[in-house]
């Protein structure tokens, strides 16, 4: 072994442990970074032929690598903006330029244009409500920077709706020929005539927020003991003095509703109508579902009634889900999907490249990029309140610490041998 080769090895085992106290350095400064994910230094020989009895000295190389795919603690926070991500997925994020990234790091909190940020300055990356709920699984298209803040006001027109009632299979059949829907907006002179068994309301709304009360009309018939009509009336059109008829309009159904009922199960026949559609004054066709509705021997009543829609609130605060969705809520408890964050995976994602900021961009060794939604189990849950810790261990870094200190001074100290050695070899001469 050459004086100039040991001199070589020592230098290049010195390097190796310098890299990996770097390595150790970094993991220790970032061992409260948010979504940190620690590094390692590990080494190889690199092998020299040895001839003629001498032997080559070679050296080490060292290898960096990171653990990205370790989960780090998952620790409580009190802002409704702070994510964790509780699986295998990143966020999706951009810099000021318009690069796109991964990060673990959900420290995000809502700049002045309502958009979320985290601590390094990337803009958390999703769907609008309005684009759908299908992610472009293999690439960012679509993405748009999530915003957390709406203002204004807000108002749902009713569409749907269900009403939950029993008739009472007890109740005597109408028999005059007036019944609610027979009547419609005839003179007040036949309004002693109209018949019904039994009546309940429901609230609507039409486009601007303003409520429509619906009154709902159930008569027995005659002609079959187990059939019900059901008649809808605006209440904006009853009678000022009586609040129902005369009504000024007709029924607002188009066409007739009957409930034919199985009379061995008090449920309806499946021959029967079970809705009913109403066009609704400045407003949209709102259908109410009926198909629960029962005759049994019980009184009438209306177990449960629920209409969409509302009239117009203001946003009392915003909600993100485990999947991701970001929704607005409204003062009057009504909700509204504002955003769909979005989450990434690679099938090798200890080889993503680190970039400052606590991200990662994507290269060829961690291959392609999958988008997809939180609550798969392949991306793994979004967790609110919650902020996921560096994966760093301190104890274990300072043991590593002390033993690569105890590397490099053996390093320096062959270094030095060969170096002592080589002033013997000049001194020779004299």
């Amino acid at each position: 072994m050459s004086l100039q080769g040991m001199m070589r090895t020592s230098t290049s085992g010195m390097n190796a442990q310098a890299s990996r106290l770097s390595s150790i350095s970094d993991n220790i400064a970032n061992s409260s970074t948010t979504g940190y994910k620690g590094s390692s230094v590990s080494f190889s020989d690199l092998v020299l032929s040895s001839t003629g009895g001498n032997y080559a000295s070679g050296s080490v190389n060292a290898i960096t690598e990171y653990a990205i795919s370790e989960q780090g603690a998952l620790t409580s926070t009190t802002s409704a903006t702070d994510l964790a991500i509780k699986g295998s997925g990143f966020f999706v994020v951009k810099d000021s330029g318009g690069s796109v990234f991964l990060t673990r790091d959900g420290s995000f909190k809502v700049d002045s244009s309502g958009e979320l940020v985290n601590s390094s300055g990337f803009r958390l990356m999703g769907y609008s409500s309005t684009d759908g709920s299908a992610a472009i699984v293999n690439g960012f298209s679509g993405l748009v920077p999530v915003k957390a803040t709406q203002s204004g006001l807000q108002a749902t027109a009713s569409t749907s709706g269900i009403v939950n009632a029993n008739l009472d299979s007890r109740a005597t059949a109408i028999t005059t020929p007036v019944t609610p829907r027979d009547i419609g907006s005839n003179p007040a002179s036949t309004v002693n005539d109209v018949k019904y068994t039994n009546s309940t309301s429901v609230v609507t709304y039409d486009s601007l927020g303003n409520a429509v009360q619906l009154d709902l009309y159930y008569t027995k018939t005659a002609n079959n003991p187990n059939t019900w009509q059901v008649t809808a009336f605006n209440h904006a059109d009853a009678n000022a003095g009586s609040g129902s008829f005369p009504y000024s309009s007709p029924p607002m159904e188009t066409s007739a509703v009957n409930l034919v009922f199985d009379p061995t199960t008090g449920k309806l026949d499946p021959s029967s109508d079970k809705q009913i559609s109403l066009p609704i004054p400045g407003g949209q066709t709102v259908t109410l579902d009926l198909s629960t509705t029962t005759q049994f021997a019980y009184k009438f009543g209306v177990s449960s009634a629920k209409v969409d829609g509302n009239a117009p609130s203001t946003i009392s605060s915003v909600s993100i889900g485990q999947t991701g969705k970001i929704s607005a809520v409204y003062a009057n408890g009504t909700t509204k999907d504002l955003y769909q964050i979005v989450l990434a995976k690679v099938q090798s994602p200890d080889n993503l490249t680190p970039v400052s900021g606590n991200a990662f961009s994507l290269s060829d060794a961690a291959g392609t990029v999958v988008v997809g939604f939180g609550g798969d189990s392949n991306f793994g849950t979004i967790n609110a309140n919650q902020l996921e810790q560096s994966n760093v261990d301190v104890a274990t870094q300072l043991t590593d610490m002390i033993e690569s200190q105890r590397s490099y001074t053996a390093n320096s100290k062959a270094f030095q041998t060969a170096s002592d050695l080589m002033d013997v070899l000049v001194n020779l001469k004299r």
